[in-house]
């Protein structure tokens, strides 16, 4: 009976105060707020106790939605309140900050030496030299994409925006990313949503991805039309084809845009039809083996007018991406550029457990597909970008150091925009406007004001580039090594990258002697004719 009592405590002394103060208020005016209040309070309690949804509320009425408030505001209060500088969720705040400094111009030193514990295992550091070089101009910090099969080659940045529909991203901030990249001479991954008007605006160089969905370029039936993708392709904007295989937030997943959510402006861009369920199959209708898809590579490499071509990929089964090197060799098709994407990668919506347990990390994914292209001859007509996690100019170092020619982010150039990760990506509610399609929403996104953001935050990352690399002897990106690249591997052990992976020796896997058995074995696995293993 104690334990009743307790548990109705507040709902009856809320129907007391109720029953007191109404009455008394008609002679004494200022009883009718707490009077009111309590009487609201008490119609709470009592639908609390009827209703058959939540259990804690039944059992403990009024007070057991200080429950659902206290989960309502917990990721603010954690963000800003209690959150370590250095905790990732999954970008730290001292990340976060990094790039709202960089953005804004601001000084990016900070006081008394490092945060970090630079004894914990996995502490990663760039080696120095004792003769510094003279520090380099960023403007110089650019690679040529594009092999003896392509006829328009690209100079591009070595740090670019990564993949973000339109539909995922407002108007207003693929405006500001691709105005953004104009002036700072990078390009903007359109993401598998098409080339929307808002991308043309800002006139920006741009990466046409084209994924399962072949949104832009796709008939009425959703299979790959080529005179859709021509016309849109030879477009002197769009500077490289992008093929998606996987993403790294939720490789293997296909995806569905709501029948509500498809616009006009949204059906127009993606061309399909307007108000009905938007899907993007798991895998391509276009090919089903290695040997098909080096074909469709080259298909699109004229249809654009010999633009440079590539494919992106989460690492999942090692022989699948073998045997796509296979059949570069077989078919003699070579793609110019292929992007490794990361497990770590975000993304609008996923499921969990794709988020989570689905799909290489960017780091070992690199690293595989540079051993594989280089032991079987090719690595010096592909180039490699990566994607996943990436915000500062160490970790473009880090990921160049072992094998990537240049790096994409997408979250890095959401928080230049103003992204303060609420993790309402998905709820269309993103407070700072930059995921959403609310209009009223994405009003509070100045388009200019962040478009220069955007390229403050790329101009000020290559700079702090330019000094780490000066402080290591170095000029340019492309000398970076992994002999550069240091990692703490114990307490009291520390090792070069050079020491710590294996890296493989040009055209090591095409003379049968590969000595590392991991690759070996998966090689002989490999089949240009279908996407299985050999039995």
């Amino acid at each position: 009976m104690t334990l009743r009592l307790s548990r109705f405590t507040t709902l009856t002394l809320c129907i007391l105060v109720a029953l007191v103060t109404i009455p008394l208020a008609f002679s004494h005016p200022w009883l009718w707020l707490p009077g009111l209040l309590a009487l609201l309070l008490a119609l709470l309690g009592l639908w609390d106790l009827a209703q058959t949804e939540h259990a804690v509320q039944r059992n403990y009425p009024v007070i057991g939605h200080i429950r659902w408030f206290a989960e309502l505001v917990r990721p603010e209060l954690r963000q800003y309140l209690f959150e370590a500088d250095e905790e990732a969720a999954p970008f730290s705040r001292s990340q976060r900050s990094l790039v709202y400094r960089r953005a804004k111009n601001l000084a990016g030193d900070h006081p008394f030496g490092t945060l970090l514990d630079v004894y914990r295992d996995g502490y990663e550091f760039i080696g120095h030299s004792t003769r510094p070089a003279p520090v380099s101009d960023p403007e110089s910090f650019r690679i040529t994409i594009g092999n003896d099969q392509c006829r328009q080659p690209y100079s591009a940045s070595v740090f670019n925006i990564s993949a973000m529909s339109f539909g995922s991203l407002s108007a207003n901030a693929i405006r500001a990313l691709n105005t953004g990249a104009r002036l700072g001479r990078f390009s903007h991954d359109t993401g598998e949503g098409s080339i929307s008007p808002y991308h043309r605006e800002g006139g920006g160089d741009i990466v046409w991805e084209v994924a399962s969905g072949y949104f832009g370029c796709r008939d009425d039936k959703g299979r790959f039309d080529p005179d859709r993708f021509a016309k849109q392709a030879v477009d002197p904007q769009v500077k490289m084809i992008e093929i998606k295989l996987s993403q790294g937030a939720k490789p293997g997943h296909g995806g569905i845009l709501p029948a509500p959510k498809v616009t006009p402006e949204i059906a127009a861009t993606r061309g399909v039809p307007v108000g009905q369920d938007c899907i993007s199959p798991p895998s391509h209708s276009a090919f089903s083996t290695p040997l098909e898809m080096m074909a469709f590579i080259a298909q699109l490499r004229e249809l654009s007018g010999g633009k440079p071509v590539g494919f992106k990929l989460c690492l999942g089964h090692p022989w699948e991406f073998m045997g796509m090197v296979k059949a570069m060799l077989e078919s003699g098709v070579v793609p110019d550029f292929i992007v490794v994407d990361g497990a770590e990668g975000g993304t609008g919506a996923a499921p969990v457990e794709f988020s989570d347990h689905i799909g290489l990390p960017m780091r070992e994914g690199l690293l595989f597909v540079h051993n594989v292209l280089v032991g079987a001859g090719l690595r010096d007509k592909v180039k490699i970008g990566v994607a996943g996690r990436i915000v500062s100019a160490f970790d473009i170092a880090s990921v160049l150091a072992i094998g990537a020619d240049w790096a994409n982010a997408a979250r890095g150039f959401m928080f230049a925009l103003g992204c303060v990760q609420s993790l309402s990506c998905n709820t269309n509610r993103c407070p700072t406007g930059v995921a959403t399609q609310d209009a009223v929403r994405q009003r509070a996104l100045v388009v200019p004001d962040k478009a220069q953001r955007v390229h403050r935050f790329h101009a000020n990352t290559l700079h702090a580039l330019a000094d780490m690399l000066a402080a290591a002897g170095l000029t340019h990106p492309e000398e970076l090594g992994p002999h550069h690249l240091v990692r703490r591997v114990s307490a009291t052990e520390i090792r070069l990258f050079s020491d710590l992976h294996v890296f493989l020796q040009p055209g090591e896997l095409l003379t049968g002697l590969c000595e590392h058995a991991f690759y070996r074995r998966n090689w002989d696995l490999a089949r240009t004719d279908s996407f299985d293993r050999m039995a």
